[in-house]
C-alpha cells in the first residue's frame, strides 16, 4: 500500500513537471518572454529618448522659481542639488534609471514634491477606467454598425451610417469636447463637466459611489470615443464587404445556408482579424486622446499630469508618465496577437511583427 502510495505522489510529480515544462516552452510563453525582452529595450530607449528632449529644452524648472521674489537664491541652489539638477544630464539619467531598476523609484516630482510613483498610482486608475470604457463602448457599438452597413451596402441605412462615420472622423477631439461642454451648459445640470465625483462622494453608498463615477464619466468618453468610434465602424464595413465577396462565402449562399449563419460564422471570423490588430494602437492611441478630454473636463488622469510636467518642466515625472504611455502600446500590441492566435489558430506567433 506505501509502495503504490509513494508511486502515486510520483506519477502527479512528473506529469505537473512535464506539465509546467510544456507550459514554460509552448509557443505562447515563448513568444510572450520575447516581447517582454523587446519591452524593457523599448522602456529604456523611450525612457533615454524623453529624457535627453527635456534636457536639451531650454530652461528648467527652477528658473521659474527664481521670478518668485520670496524664493531666495539659496534655496534655490538647495534645490538644485536635491534634485540633481547640479549634475550634467547623462549622469543625472544614469543615477534615476539605476533607482528605477533597483528600487523602483522614479524619482522626486519638482512641482508636487512628491514621489513620481505616487502621483502615477494615483492617476493611472482614472485613466485606464475611461480609456476602458471608452474601447468597450467603441467595439460594441461600432462592429454591430458596421455589419448593418456592410449587408445593406448602399441603401438608406448604410448611406445614413457613413454620413455619422464621416462627421465622426472630421470632428477634431477638441471640437468634440467643445460642443459636449456646450451641450452640459444648456442642460444643466443633467450632466456634470467637472472631476470625477460630486461633492457628497465619500457619504454616498457604494453603489451610490460607482453610479456618481460612471455620471461624470459620460461626457468626456463620449468626446474619447467619438474618433476611434467612426473609424472602427468604416474599417469594420470595408473588411466585411470585402470577405462577402469572397467565392467561398458565395459557395455557402449556394449550399442555402442560414443568411446569419453565412454572415456572423463564416464572413465575420476572418474580416475580424485586421480589427483586432487595430486594438492594440487604439488602446495606445487613447492615451494621447485622453489629454483632450481630460483638460476640458476636468478629469484627474494621466493626461493632464504629463500636460502639467510639461510646462513646468518636471522630468522626472514627464520621462515616467511617457514610459507609462509606452508600457499601454506594449500591452496592447501584446494583447492583440494574442487575440489574433486565440480566434485563428492557423496563425503563427513568430510570424506576427
Amino acid at each position: 500500500m506505501a509502495a503504490n502510495h509513494h508511486s502515486g505522489i510520483g506519477d502527479r510529480l512528473v506529469a505537473t513537471v512535464k506539465w509546467l515544462y510544456g507550459l514554460i516552452t509552448s509557443e505562447t510563453s515563448l513568444y510572450i518572454l520575447k516581447r517582454l525582452w523587446q519591452a524593457v529595450l523599448t522602456l529604456l530607449l523611450a525612457s533615454a529618448l524623453s529624457f535627453a528632449i527635456i534636457k536639451f529644452a531650454p530652461g528648467n524648472y527652477l528658473d521659474t522659481l527664481k521670478q518668485n521674489p520670496k524664493i531666495s537664491p539659496e534655496r534655490i541652489d538647495e534645490l538644485r542639488k536635491q534634485f540633481g539638477l547640479d549634475q550634467p544630464g547623462l549622469v543625472q539619467y544614469w543615477r534615476w534609471l539605476v533607482q528605477v531598476v533597483t528600487h523602483g523609484d522614479f524619482g522626486m516630482s519638482f512641482a508636487y514634491f512628491r514621489p513620481v510613483a505616487d502621483l502615477l498610482r494615483e492617476r493611472i486608475p482614472a485613466t485606464l477606467l475611461m480609456a476602458g470604457s471608452s474601447i468597450f463602448i467603441t467595439w460594441t457599438v461600432a462592429i454591430p454598425l458596421g455589419i448593418v452597413a456592410a449587408v445593406n451596402q448602399n441603401r438608406w441605412s448604410d448611406r445614413l451610417l457613413q454620413v455619422f462615420s464621416y462627421a465622426g472622423q472630421g470632428f477634431p477631439s477638441f471640437i468634440t469636447a467643445l460642443l459636449l461642454l456646450i451641450i452640459a451648459q444648456s442642460t444643466s445640470p443633467l450632466f456634470p463637466v467637472g472631476g470625477m465625483t460630486s461633492i457628497n462622494h465619500a457619504e454616498l453608498s457604494p453603489i451610490g459611489k460607482m453610479l456618481d463615477i460612471g455620471w461624470h464619466m459620460i461626457l468626456p468618453t463620449i468626446a474619447l470615443t467619438v474618433t476611434s468610434f467612426a473609424g472602427l465602424q468604416r474599417v469594420t464595413r470595408g473588411q466585411l464587404l470585402d470577405v462577402l465577396r469572397q467565392d467561398y462565402i458565395q459557395t455557402a449562399r449556394a449550399k442555402g445556408l442560414p443568411e446569419n449563419r453565412v454572415i456572423y460564422v463564416h464572413a465575420l471570423r476572418n474580416a475580424i482579424n485586421p480589427l483586432i490588430t487595430l486594438l492594440g494602437f487604439e488602446f495606445a492611441s487613447l492615451l494621447s486622446g485622453a489629454f483632450i478630454a481630460e483638460y476640458f473636463f476636468n478629469w484627474p488622469g494621466l493626461g493632464r499630469l504629463i500636460l502639467d510636467a510639461v510646462n513646468r518642466k518636471d522630468v522626472y515625472l514627464v520621462t515616467a508618465s511617457l514610459m507609462m504611455g509606452g508600457i499601454m502600446l506594449i500591452i496592447g500590441n501584446l494583447l492583440a496577437d494574442l487575440l489574433l492566435k486565440a480566434v485563428d489558430p492557423r496563425i503563427k506567433l513568430d510570424d506576427l511583427k
